[in-house]
């Protein structure tokens, strides 16, 4: 791997304990030496988690000391919740938000609230706000688990861009080729704000299995077969996965990627592995 300077990010989800909230903070301290350009922070269905999420995005901007961007969906929520939450976020010095329809809760079988699409929260924020936030929105090279085919899905994705987005997160892929498509399309439809690419580290075949039938990122044959045939031998699994997320990244990299953003599960060596390697810190 060539030695390189990348713009990261790194993303967690809050913690449900104190225990949890402190190893954390540990492994932000640690991540924060990459200098990140920023740590994002998720929260479940319906903003299940949202107070968790307050609290470790104002601990991370804080105290750690590196930029957080809280997730921010409209599933569930009037325009009045919205407009404390983002003036709550304003005076607390944030300046980056993540902006997502965001989950259904289970049994919801569409979104409930003012505002049902994420187009409409970024429009909404930035009538409220105006340019005080930087808005990052959600893409997917492989299409949207719910949307009915591609190209409405395409579609979907332009109109956040054009309602004030400046930059996108992809959902994790495999597949480089999916992103480079998905960026050529977005290109030729007129939109030309950065499309970060979301990197998920393998650490374990079945919770990555899981995640993956859920949210719609394929797994190619080839990476299964050999996942599977480690079993339970820990060791042989993270080998593998950094060597196969590196060379995804090393080609994403390669091919123009403005970036990676690295989904953690809360964890900071698959992460960094993955960081050192491309850093060519073999």
């Amino acid at each position: 791997m060539t030695n390189r300077n990348i713009p990261i990010n790194f993303e967690f989800f809050p913690p449900k304990t104190e225990a949890g909230q402190a190893k954390l903070v540990a492994v932000a301290n640690v991540l924060a030496d990459e200098q990140p350009e920023f740590f994002s922070v998720t929260y479940g269905a319906g903003g299940s988690t949202r107070d968790g999420m307050r609290r470790t995005v104002l601990q991370l901007n804080n105290e750690v000391g590196v930029p957080a961007a809280p997730h921010l969906s409209c599933v569930g929520d009037s325009r009045e919740d919205l407009r404390t939450l983002l003036n709550d976020y304003r005076a607390q010095g944030i300046q980056r938000i993540v902006a997502l329809r965001g989950d259904l809760p289970s049994g919801m079988g569409h979104a409930s609230g003012e505002l049902r699409y994420a187009n409409e929260l970024v429009e909404f924020i930035r009538a409220e706000t105006g340019d005080h936030f930087k808005l990052e929105v959600a893409a997917y090279p492989e299409s949207h688990p719910q949307a009915p085919n591609f190209e409405t899905d395409l579609q979907n994705f332009i109109r956040k861009a054009r309602a004030g987005a400046d930059s996108a997160i992809t959902q994790y892929f495999f597949n480089a080729d999916c992103y480079f498509h998905f960026v050529d399309r977005v290109r030729q439809a007129g939109i030309d704000i950065p499309i970060i690419p979301g990197i998920m580290p393998i650490t374990n075949y079945t919770k990555l299995a899981r995640f993956s039938d859920a949210c719609g990122a394929e797994i190619p044959r080839w990476i299964r077969k050999q996942l599977e045939a480690y079993g339970d031998d820990s060791d042989s699994i993270s080998a593998f996965g950094t060597e196969v997320i590196s060379q995804l990244c090393e080609r994403l990299l390669d091919g123009g990627a403005p970036g990676l953003h690295f989904y953690t599960l809360n964890q900071a060596e698959p992460s960094l592995a993955v960081v050192r390697n491309l850093q060519g810190d073999r």
